[in-house]
C-alpha cells in the first residue's frame, strides 16, 4: 500500500524565502520527526536520513538515502529516498500570491515491510505540520530581521526600573 498526502500552505511571505528554506535538504530532515540524525553531502543535494520508526518490524535505525531530482529554482524542487524499509518521493511547488506565496507540497511513502504504511498513514499529516511549522518559524524570523521595530513616543508608556530611575519601554 501506498500513503500519498497533498498539502498547501499559504503564506505572507516571499517566496523567495520559503524557496530558501525548503530547497534546503537540512531544513527538510530537520523537520520530520521520525528522523534521528541525517548527514549531508555538501556536494550535491543528498542527504542519509538515518529514521527511528516506531514500529514492531523495524527494531534498529534505517539509513534512508535521499537527493533532489528535479530543482526549478526558486518554484519546485522534488526529491526521492530509498531504503530497504521505505521509498519516499516529496514535491514541494512555490506559487506566488498577490499577498506571498503558496507551497504545494505532495509526498508518497511506499513501505517495503509490514507497518511502515500504517505508520505514514497515521502519522504522514502530522509530519507536514511538522515541516509548516518549521517553515513558519523560519519565515517569522526573516520577517521579524527585515522589520524594524515602531517606536512608541506617547508618554503613558512610561515604566520604572530599579533604582527610581523611569525608562521608556
Amino acid at each position: 500500500m501506498t500513503v500519498r498526502l497533498r498539502r498547501v500552505f499559504e503564506f505572507d511571505a516571499d517566496p523567495e524565502d520559503i524557496w530558501s528554506f525548503i530547497a534546503d535538504p537540512a531544513n527538510r530532515a530537520e523537520a520530520i520527526s521520525v528522523v534521528a540524525k541525517y548527514d549531508l553531502d555538501r556536494k550535491s543535494t543528498a542527504a542519509t536520513w538515518h529514521i527511528e520508526l516506531p514500529i514492531p518490524l523495524v527494531s534498529t535505525t534505517t539509513t534512508v538515502e535521499t537527493r533532489d531530482v528535479s530543482r526549478n529554482p526558486p518554484e519546485h524542487v522534488k526529491f526521492i529516498g530509498k531504503s530497504n524499509v521505505l521509498r519516499v518521493s516529496g514535491e514541494h511547488t512555490i506559487e506566488p500570491t498577490d499577498t506571498g506565496a503558496n507551497l504545494i507540497n505532495e509526498f508518497i511513502v511506499d513501505g517495503r515491510v509490514p507497518g511502515v504504511e500504517q505508520f505514514f498513514k497515521r502519522n504522514l499529516d502530522t509530519e507536514l505540520s511538522n515541516l509548516e511549522s518549521a517553515l513558519r518559524h523560519e519565515v517569522e524570523w526573516v520577517l521579524a530581521i527585515a522589520c524594524p521595530c515602531q517606536i512608541v513616543t506617547d508618554d503613558s508608556y512610561l515604566g520604572v526600573m530599579t533604582g527610581g530611575e523611569n525608562w521608556r519601554v
